[in-house]
């Protein structure tokens, strides 16, 4: 059962997910720049509904990283834990995401960064109820959104920092930009090493936890 020491490498745990995950990311930017079907690659602000795109991969990859270390032994102590768990992530993600928008107008404000340090914090929470899972949820989080932020700052700069037209640079409607490395912060690295890290461990903890108590159990048990 789950305990301090890890017999699974959270890095190898990750590796193939985080390397699909990046493969998409590229992906939809490459189809953002060509134009193709905005069904499959929104370039509007935010980008919300596109079809290629990585927000549904902890759906599948929350389930993946508990069975594998439900084979491995690495199961959690108490299923109730692991619930309670998400519960509370999810009442302190929620928190932090109605401090966020509501500070979110055209610029940031003070109530927006105190809704991005609870959702950041949110991300955490899982690791209370099931160590390794917590674990694995966290630095798949980090692996997938890094590479988005790198993304986006590569996009806001592009053609003198008028950018790309793609999702990963346009500004949300109504948003002042002063700067550069104001667009960056306020646009990118809040919400993507806040929100979507939040919402990664959220998606992925939920959905495992439920394959989990469905599958996992007996799996563990057969193992051991």
């Amino acid at each position: 059962m789950n305990g301090t020491d890890s017999k699974v490498s959270i890095g190898s745990l990750i590796l193939v997910p985080a390397i699909i995950t990046l493969a998409i990311t590229i992906l939809r930017l490459i189809g953002e720049l060509q134009g193709w079907s905005p069904l499959l690659f929104n370039k509007s602000a935010g980008g919300g509904g596109a079809i290629i795109g990585i927000s549904w991969l902890p759906v599948i990859f929350g389930p993946y990283f508990a069975m594998k270390l439900a084979a491995a032994g690495e199961g959690p102590s108490s299923l109730g834990k692991v619930f309670a768990a998400i519960g509370a992530e999810l009442v302190i993600f929620v928190m932090g995401m109605i401090l966020f928008f509501t500070g979110f107008t055209k610029h940031m404000s003070g109530v927006a960064l105190v809704g991005f340090i609870l959702m950041l914090i949110s991300a955490f929470v899982p690791r209370i109820g099931w160590r390794s899972f917590g674990n694995a949820l966290l630095a798949y989080a980090f692996a997938a959104r890094i590479p988005v932020a790198i993304v986006m700052y590569i996009a806001m700069s592009a053609n003198g920092g008028q950018g790309w037209g793609t999702h990963y640079d346009v500004a949300t409607p109504g948003f002042t930009v002063t700067s550069l490395g104001q667009k960056f912060f306020d646009l990118a690295v809040l919400p993507q090493m806040g929100g979507w890290i939040g919402y990664t461990a959220l998606v992925g903890g939920l959905f495992g936890s439920i394959v989990y108590a469905m599958f996992g159990r007996k799996r563990a048990a057969a193992t051991a």
